[in-house]
């Protein structure tokens, strides 16, 4: 009749062992969430930076085919293209047209090597302007 009540020690090892690696997993689950929402705001921004360069393109100066970069926040990498939008039509006149249309280009990069394989967003766009007569 000698009877022990409470728990063994290799139970209470057992159990401190499922804990400690159910712990680790839930902190990697977090991490990884905390990571791919800076990783969203990264994207955010880079959007938000294309898109801002994407409108004034044309406002400041006519549109002519030219090519800028420069750096946004001392993170984000920018390039703005312009050049003429080729038509492929093949029975379009375009000695009718008055108005040129033109092709802007924004890359937004950033990372470790923001120019070589860093992140990057990339947008495109046509603007339709007077042409010069």
């Amino acid at each position: 009749m000698n009877r022990q009540h409470g728990f063994s020690l290799l139970e209470i090892l057992i159990a401190f062992s499922i804990l400690a690696l159910s712990l680790g997993i839930l902190l990697k689950i977090f991490s990884a969430g905390v990571n791919t929402a800076g990783v969203a705001e990264e994207y955010t921004a880079a959007v938000q930076i294309a898109e801002s360069l994407m409108a004034q393109t044309g406002i400041e100066a006519p549109l002519k085919p030219s090519e800028a970069t420069g750096l946004e926040n001392e993170k984000y990498h920018w390039r703005v293209s312009v050049s003429p939008f080729q038509f492929t039509a093949e029975n379009l006149d375009v000695t009718a047209i008055t108005a040129a249309l033109f092709k802007i280009k924004v890359v937004v990069s950033w990372g470790e090597d923001a120019r070589a394989a860093g992140r990057q967003v990339e947008l495109t766009t046509l603007k339709l302007v007077n042409k010069v007569l």
